[in-house]
């Protein structure tokens, strides 16, 4: 479909409706609103240049997954690189989408979240997603993530070496939802190749509201090194978690969570955590976003390691 179909369907001049598309400010608002509404039921948008320095970033809206830490951490490394850019910033929530029909912008970054399926075909611009790993390739979108079967090896690997025998973990989210399915096939492949026990019942996928009720069973169950992460301060309600079930860290158990700034070095004791790099994950998804912008090919998915921070908790 062409801008002229477009103003011959909304009764208007073709040089309104460029006006609208370029947000020309000498347009009535319910000029604008009549020429989107024929644009978005037609699924016309607009395919701007790579002039606008204006970069979307998605952020989810459901509350259990991403993790709101993640996605606090992650967003604001991302508007540090991308003013050093020199980019303008534009936030959206993912359940308010409709909105990038309105917007000129040369490129999207997503938090966590599902790419529109044909996101291409409709913008033509380039869009990174940021923690999420690909079930299938769309076109025009890229993948950052960090690798979390390596995440989870980082930290059965510290609990063995601590001497643990028996290790469990609690996994903030819920099944199907994110990465947190990958994170627990992960960590019981640590567990077998580190020769510990390896039952499906020694890893439980939780909300903080069940949190209590799941650590008894682990601790039920024997276990003396225990991961907590994926968001959800799992590791200060673990802390909190353990003292009411009487277990001192780290003479009684063995403790690793997922890192939180500010937070897990002021624990008592510190918490050993393992941490994705934050600023590297912005900076290469700036770097990878200016070269799409180019027209330059880039990976379609960046896979980042996690990191360990030993304190004293493990």
């Amino acid at each position: 479909m062409k801008i002229q179909e477009i103003a011959a369907l909304a009764g208007v001049s073709t040089a309104t409706v460029s006006r609208v598309f370029s947000h020309h400010p000498n347009i009535r608002e319910e000029v604008r609103e009549h020429v989107l509404a024929v644009a978005r039921k037609h699924n016309y948008h607009p395919r701007l240049s790579a002039k606008p320095k204006n970069i979307v970033i998605i952020r989810p809206y459901e509350q259990i997954y991403p993790a709101a830490e993640f996605v606090e951490m992650v967003t604001s490394e991302l508007i540090r690189e991308l003013a050093q850019n020199n980019f303008r910033i534009e936030v959206l929530p993912h359940d308010n989408l409709e909105r990038l029909g309105e917007i000129s912008f040369c490129g999207a970054i997503g938090i966590g979240i599902d790419p529109p399926p044909e996101w291409d075909e409709g913008f033509s611009l380039p869009l990174v997603i940021i923690d999420k790993i690909p079930t299938k390739k769309i076109a025009g979108v890229v993948y950052v993530h960090s690798d979390e079967k390596q995440g989870m090896e980082t930290a059965v690997a510290r609990l063995a070496e601590c001497g643990c025998r028996k290790v469990g973990a609690l996994l903030h989210g819920a099944a199907g939802q994110g990465n947190v399915d990958v994170r627990r096939k992960g960590f019981l492949r640590a567990l077998r190749k580190f020769q510990l026990p390896a039952d499906d019942s020694l890893v439980k996928i939780c909300s903080s509201e069940i949190f209590f009720e799941e650590m008894g069973k682990l601790l039920q169950s024997g276990i003396d090194g225990v991961f907590c992460g994926g968001g959800g301060n799992f590791g200060g309600i673990a802390a909190y978690c353990l003292s009411l079930y009487g277990k001192k860290i780290p003479a009684d158990i063995r403790l690793i969570s997922s890192e939180r700034q500010r937070i897990s070095r002021y624990c008592i004791p510190a918490q050993t955590t393992i941490s994705p790099d934050y600023r590297q994950m912005a900076q290469i998804t700036i770097r990878h976003l200016k070269s799409l912008i180019r027209g330059e090919k880039v990976p379609a998915e960046t896979v980042l390691p996690y990191s360990l921070i030993p304190r004293d908790s493990a």
